[in-house]
């Protein structure tokens, strides 16, 4: 499994190797309306583009520095994710969001991240072993906040954290599966970055992590699932207070 998972959401949309004898050519459209894809979902996901936000493709490409072609493309596949919405025949904006919504988010993350932990502890080797293993020390050796009196968001932590939790999975078998896992996991960080910076300093998140790996390569299916679902719950309750 690739270490880096966190593409696993628009692989399906880069182009395939070049083989093209002309060195000089230019990018191709098809690695441009990924540049722009890769570039809107982070905006989004970051919270730099709020719900609702008309998405102006004159504008966007001004952000991306690409054409409107490629911005079109590109804001056509972010709908797929449910990160953008089309507005009849007026264009497009970001998804909106509520706290009904990210319930439900919430509780589908549940099902299907059960069954797919459920199929990689019985099918993972000693290879998904150690990617897990190697991701959760260097999750824990990362702080969550740059600021040890105030929480502001370290930058290299969510990368990493999401490298652990996609590892855990990734021996379940489907790619289909996986990139359902990962679409959601981005959903997800989306709501907690618009809940606005949080402070989890009563939280220790290294040890839940440690808790959750250790049932795994234990192989204890249910209290592996449980703590994992649980880990999910604690973070879910204090979102939808903050999105009343």
């Amino acid at each position: 499994m690739n270490d880096d998972l966190s593409e696993l959401s628009y692989n399906a949309i880069r182009e395939p190797q070049n083989n093209s004898n002309d060195a000089g050519a230019s990018t191709t459209p098809t690695s441009l309306t990924s540049q722009a894809y890769q570039c809107i979902h982070d905006m989004i996901i970051r919270g730099e583009l709020p719900p609702g936000q008309k998405l102006k493709i004159e504008e966007l490409r001004k952000t991306v520095d690409t054409g409107a072609s490629p911005i079109r493309e590109a804001l056509s596949l972010l709908t797929s994710n449910h990160l953008v919405e089309r507005i009849d025949q007026r264009g497009f904006r970001v998804a909106l969001v509520s706290g009904e919504a990210f319930r439900e988010l919430l509780k589908t993350r549940g099902w299907i991240e059960e069954r797919a932990l459920r199929e990689s502890i019985e099918h993972g080797d000693a290879e998904w072993e150690e990617n897990i293993v190697i991701a959760n020390h260097r999750l824990s050796r990362i702080p969550r906040s740059n600021d040890e009196h105030s929480y502001v968001a370290n930058t290299e932590w969510e990368p990493q954290h999401k490298r652990l939790h996609m590892a855990l999975l990734s021996a379940c078998g489907s790619s289909i599966l996986l990139k359902f896992c990962d679409q959601l996991y981005d959903r997800n960080i989306r709501y907690r970055n618009i809940a606005g910076t949080v402070a989890y300093s009563k939280r220790n998140t290294n040890d839940e992590h440690k808790h959750i790996v250790k049932l795994v390569l234990e192989r204890n299916t249910d209290e592996a699932v449980k703590a994992l679902i649980n880990h999910y719950t604690k973070t879910g309750q204090f979102l939808s207070k903050q999105l009343k």
